[in-house]
């Protein structure tokens, strides 16, 4: 299949982001193009997050897209903390209004959003990488790409960059036209994916002596677990015995057993935080990680994804069949509102769970203390399940005065 010469918005990347915003739009009748330069294979492989908001869920089932994962997904309503030898469950469903989270792997929602795309006929495009962005600023926008083995252009009206942080969309705006905020973290995670049953019916964050620990699921049979390491380590230092004893160590708490299994992939997070200001230029909108990037403690990284693409289709359906330019104007100033308060929340469990400096036991008793504090003080816990479960998603497609459309298996 050819790429058309011509489109409505040409978007780049199709992660979560790109694929989303290409079904809202076709929703709203505007055509699109989705240019990706990695294999389908590659993108279907790509395993990150893992939990959904409330809303975000939601949007999926209004949007006909949801139904494996009201089949598959978990609803979780608690999350337990372990620290200083002892355990707190906090029930977020209650503390946040009956709003709750689902598991449900990045990888599935790609993989659901792409046979929709297929299934409506619309343009997805593999190894084809983007080389660049012209015309921004003087009229209907270029994107050059590379496709069986030649270099051509798609002329369009509006560019969505959803190819991440290290995509081309953000590096062809020029640098005096953006402001980047970033902090890199001293430490780094390894993550496995383990064929076991989980351990718990809900996720446990463990802020230990000897470092963080998450214990989270994919499923009701595969289990995803991290551990904090040194940023110079590399997977060759973390052989899977080695990991499954940090984790008996950091999760350890009496009457429990970490359940062990095979482990099916392994891989290093290293931690960042990023914010390019502001998130449009000319033509061309940034959305997801090419915009912002948080650590995943906290699980804010897809969810934020999504609700950037659900402000600028309603943004961009504004301007095609309403002749609106207003919300697309306005779609920068929107987004950063909330992606700061994720940035916050973010570094706020970042920094209570992490350790940075080994030798700072001042900080160390100040963790255990806010650990302390926000699972049993009923005004510090509910700030922070709000935050958890999610910001209200704005969406045309979703009614602002209604009732959760997710109906799953309770996780927890």
């Amino acid at each position: 299949m050819t790429v058309p010469e011509k489109t409505q918005v040409g978007i780049i990347g199709a992660g979560p982001a790109g694929l989303m915003l290409a079904h809202l739009l076709h929703l709203y009748g505007i055509e699109s193009v989705i240019l990706e330069a990695k294999s389908e294979e590659y993108v279907l492989g790509r395993v990150r997050a893992g939990v959904l908001d409330n809303d975000v869920a939601d949007l999926f089932i209004a949007t006909g897209v949801g139904e494996r994962m009201q089949k598959s997904g978990l609803a979780q309503t608690r999350m337990e903390f372990r620290f200083n030898g002892q355990s707190r469950v906090m029930n977020w469903s209650e503390l946040a209004g009956g709003r709750r989270n689902v598991v449900y792997g990045q990888q599935e929602v790609v993989k659901d959003l792409i046979a929709k795309r297929r299934e409506l006929g619309g343009h997805l495009y593999f190894d084809t990488p983007v080389v660049g962005v012209s015309n921004l600023t003087l009229g209907r926008p270029r994107i050059s790409y590379e496709y069986q083995g030649q270099t051509r252009e798609l002329e369009c009206e509006l560019v969505a960059g959803c190819d991440g942080y290290h995509g081309v969309a953000r590096q062809s705006i020029p640098k005096t036209a953006i402001t980047e905020y970033e902090r890199r973290y001293p430490f780094a995670w390894m993550g496995i994916l383990a064929a076991v049953p989980p351990s718990r019916e809900w996720l446990i964050s463990a802020s230990h002596d000897r470092g963080f620990a998450l214990h989270s699921m994919r499923s009701r049979q595969v289990t995803r677990l991290y551990i904090q390491i040194p940023p110079e380590d590399t997977e060759a230092d973390w052989p899977d015995e080695r990991i499954w004893d940090e984790l008996d160590i950091r999760l350890a708490l009496d009457g429990w057993t970490l359940n062990r299994g095979p482990v099916f992939q392994k891989g290093k997070v290293d931690l960042r935080s990023f914010v390019c200001e502001p998130m449009r230029y000319g033509s061309l909108f940034l959305a997801g990680d090419s915009a912002h990037v948080v650590p995943p403690t906290g699980g804010r990284g897809m969810n934020q994804a999504i609700s950037d693409v659900a402000v600028l289709a309603d943004a961009i359906n504004a301007y095609f069949n309403g002749s609106n330019r207003t919300l697309l104007d306005r779609y920068s100033a929107k987004c950063l509102r909330r992606v700061w308060r994720a940035q916050y929340f973010t570094n706020r469990m970042t920094g209570m769970l992490q350790r940075r400096d080994f030798t700072d036991t001042y900080t160390r008793r100040l963790q255990i203390a806010e650990l302390d504090l926000v699972t049993s003080d009923p005004k510090a816990a509910a700030e922070l399940a709000q935050h958890y479960t999610g910001e209200p998603l704005e969406s045309d497609f979703l009614p602002n005065d209604r009732k959760s459309l997710v109906t799953l298996q309770t996780g927890a």
